[in-house]
């Protein structure tokens, strides 16, 4: 499937976005003459043949500088008939997984079946795993390739495209958001969660993937604006008449903790006030 790159031209074309996949990224594609409508089945011609999907962007116009041209073109709105293909194809996907694993064992080999996926056209079987390091699977490509007679890939990924696929529950409850509504996943710092005063603990902001939970990318940014908007921690402020050390903010709440000296300076008096009390 082609990627949507950037492009300098200032021309505008005429595009529709497909998706193939559920939380899956949205590829561009030329719908001619075409009636396409929101949520349609169409068919599509990619680089690895001809793709079922699904309308996700209504036909519109789009600059060069959001496309690599020429773009692939949408052969058709589905047919029943491709409508059955597509089911046909999806049954064919649960007995190929159940073989692949058979497979995997008979040659012993180190890796773990996520899934398998037939192109529309059924030229190619496209099998997922995912393993610690290098696979040697020439001979199980042999073995699949024999039994299927028809063309084999076998693709490894890594274990948030795992979690992807899979789906699941995340530690809030709820439906993973990759699972979901993610159609690409962006880079997730720890700085991200320091930002948030989040716990450090890799139990509290890891997904079921094991890496930092998506959702921290969410509000990164606004916390990042908020935090720039008051005043940063051991800087000094004015509360009551008083100077005062900001030791700590909390934009939930909207308060910050702060450190005000007594007056033999021995003791320091720490209390939480809330943001529109203090002058900075």
């Amino acid at each position: 499937m082609e990627q949507v790159e950037t492009n300098t031209s200032s021309e505008l074309y005429k595009v529709v976005g497909i998706q193939f996949k559920r939380a899956g990224k949205i590829y561009y594609f030329d719908p001619k003459d075409l009636s396409i409508e929101l949520n349609q089945e169409v068919i599509v011609e990619t680089a690895r043949g001809l793709e079922y999907g699904t309308v996700r962007i209504s036909p519109k116009e789009v600059s060069g500088e959001e496309i690599t041209p020429p773009l692939k073109p949408v052969i058709r709105v589905a047919t029943e008939q491709d409508k059955e293909q597509h089911l046909e194809n999806q049954d064919k996907e649960v007995k190929a997984f159940q073989i692949g694993l058979e497979k995997i064992k008979q040659h012993a080999l180190e890796m773990k079946l996520i899934d398998v996926e037939y192109t529309f056209d059924r030229n190619k079987i496209i099998f997922y795993f995912t393993a610690d390091g290098r696979v040697d699977f020439r001979e199980l490509v042999k073995d699949l390739a024999s039994v299927f007679r028809t063309r084999i890939e076998l693709r490894q990924i890594g274990v948030r495209d795992e979690a992807k696929m899979l789906g699941g529950l995340g530690p809030c409850g709820r439906p993973l958001c990759c699972a979901t509504f993610l159609g690409e996943f962006s880079p997730v710092s720890i700085k991200m969660a320091k930002e948030q005063n989040l716990s450090l603990n890799p139990t509290k902001i890891s997904g079921i993937c094991g890496r930092l939970m998506c959702c921290l990318k969410f509000e990164s940014e606004t916390y990042r604006e908020a935090k720039d908007e008051l005043p940063a921690v051991g800087s000094t402020v004015l509360y009551q008449g008083k100077n005062a050390v900001v030791l700590e903010q909390n934009l939930l709440k909207e308060t910050l903790v702060l450190q005000i000296p007594s007056p033999d300076e021995e003791e320091q008096e720490k209390i939480e006030v809330p943001l529109g009390e203090v002058e900075y």
